[in-house]
């Protein structure tokens, strides 16, 4: 594959450079900021070789691409400077233009996208300790655990400096300055103030001190806060003096701000979502794996589980573990299950090839080649899969399934992070049990009822864009 030439045409058939304001890639897809989505010419770059299908989500245009995306990403870049139009007003203009919902799930994934290979990672890796721990294979004493988890933990432990950063890029401010913000929030002298129960006043107001190490939303609202007091900063400041001064004000108004209002009510705040997320849950928690689990690929289709994530996240941070993810987990494997079904059913050679790679693929994670490639363009087997994930997050349900201490994408290697740190219980031999689950029952309908040696397999032609207000 030469993928400088695909980037050429991606580029062409997009409206060329001057109609692109950003890109930006995940694992599997391209994301397109345009300025006139309707000068992409997409049914022309859905037939491309090395393209899987298009997807027009929140505002975005995303040509979903595979593994060798990052790739492809780079040659785009080379292809036009940057990678970043300078045209701000006309990014603000399509801003303007999306729904309050779509606005919402921009703005997480935005935040959240850049992190979340990082956030994984760490999720996996505390996963793994924990797992070799209950097995009794390491201990906490030993040097290599120590290291291991300080690298497992910082992530998530310094969140809010890491989300800071992201957010300040979202929100159109300084990125140092947000950063900073976030840094302060976890600054060694106040987590010591806070757990020695000490009382602190700034200017003779009454401080509420919480520990935001792992926090979500303060950060986020402080930088939101941030990126507005620049632009009035920056009107009335004069030029010459707004390196030093902007970034001074922002920092001695913000902080304190932070401390005093913004993190306990986003504290509080999070609290509420949390419990309010885990009263659905507890309602039935067999009916909501069903439902959730059952529609859960359909929604990242459409871009909606972003906003499902930021739940995941402030669960973890709230409660110490999230069961909605628990449920949802087994969705993966459900894709995966109806690709290997129809790997071993088609006589087609290019259809064995690429459900053949979707499988693996699958089994690490990533399901846009089963669902994009295989699944999805031959229809029954996508049925088939969002019927086994339901079935899965049934089971997930019934076992009381939870996520504990990070967050995973997908896949086998983030399967220990949803073992207890107390110890193995019936909660992780369901959640085992609903992957399986999930798996089976997904190859099995897809084998016997899901893929017809008649239908004519052409994933390159039969590919189709996914429309809608959310961002995937």
């Amino acid at each position: 594959m030469n993928y400088g030439a695909l980037a050429k045409k991606i580029v062409q058939e997009v409206g060329g450079k001057e109609n692109i304001d950003s890109v930006i890639h995940c694992v599997t897809r391209l994301r397109f900021n345009l300025k006139d989505q309707s000068l992409a010419n997409t049914e022309v770059i859905k037939d491309m070789d090395g393209v899987m299908t298009v997807v027009i989500s929140g505002g975005q245009y995303q040509v979903v691409i595979g593994d060798q995306v990052p790739i492809v990403y780079a040659e785009v870049v080379n292809l036009i400077g940057g990678g970043t139009s300078q045209n701000v007003e006309a990014a603000e203009e399509s801003e303007e233009k999306k729904g309050l919902f779509s606005k919402f799930v921009s703005l997480i994934s935005g935040i959240f996208m850049p992190v979340m290979g990082a956030m994984a990672a760490a999720g996996i890796l505390k996963g793994f300790l924990v797992a070799l721990t209950v097995v009794g294979w390491i201990d906490e004493e030993m040097g290599v655990y120590k290291i291991l988890f300080a690298a497992s933990d910082a992530f998530f432990y310094f969140m809010p400096i890491l989300l800071g950063f992201s957010a300040g890029k979202v929100f159109k401010t300084n990125s140092y300055i947000t950063a900073t913000i976030g840094a302060a929030l976890v600054y060694p002298t106040m987590i010591e103030i806070y757990n020695a129960g000490e009382a602190l006043s700034f200017l003779q107001i009454p401080v509420i001190l919480m520990n935001y190490t792992q926090s979500v939303i303060p950060i986020i609202l402080a930088s939101f806060l941030t990126a507005k007091l620049e632009k009035v900063l920056l009107k009335v400041i004069p030029k010459s003096l707004q390196l030093i001064f902007v970034p001074l004000f922002i920092t001695v108004i913000i902080v304190p701000l932070s401390f005093i209002i913004i993190g306990p009510v986003s504290v509080y705040a999070s609290e509420l979502l949390a419990k309010g997320a885990m009263a659905v849950y507890s309602l039935s928690p067999v009916i909501a794996g069903l439902l959730l689990a059952g529609i859960w690929q359909i929604a990242v289709m459409f871009g909606l589980h972003w906003a499902f994530i930021a739940i995941f996240i402030n669960n973890i941070t709230t409660l110490g573990f999230d069961p909605i993810n628990a449920l949802l987990y087994c969705t993966v494997f459900a894709q995966t299950g109806a690709a290997l079904a129809v790997s071993l059913r088609t006589k087609e050679t290019k259809m064995k090839s690429l459900s053949t790679t979707a499988t693996i693929s699958g089994f690490l994670g990533i399901t846009e080649p089963a669902i994009y490639g295989v699944n999805l363009p031959l229809k029954k087997p996508f049925i088939m899969a969002c019927i086994g994930g339901g079935v899965g997050g049934a089971i997930a349900g019934f076992f009381s399934a939870k996520m504990y201490g990070g967050f995973a994408s997908g896949g086998v290697f983030g399967i220990p992070m949803f073992i207890d740190p107390d110890g193995i219980s019936s909660e992780f031999y369901g959640f085992a049990v609903s992957l399986l689950a999930a798996l089976v029952t997904a190859f099995v309908l897809t084998f016997l009822f899901g893929y017809s040696k008649k239908v004519s397999t052409k994933p390159a032609k039969e590919k189709s864009a996914v429309t809608s207000d959310s961002n995937l």
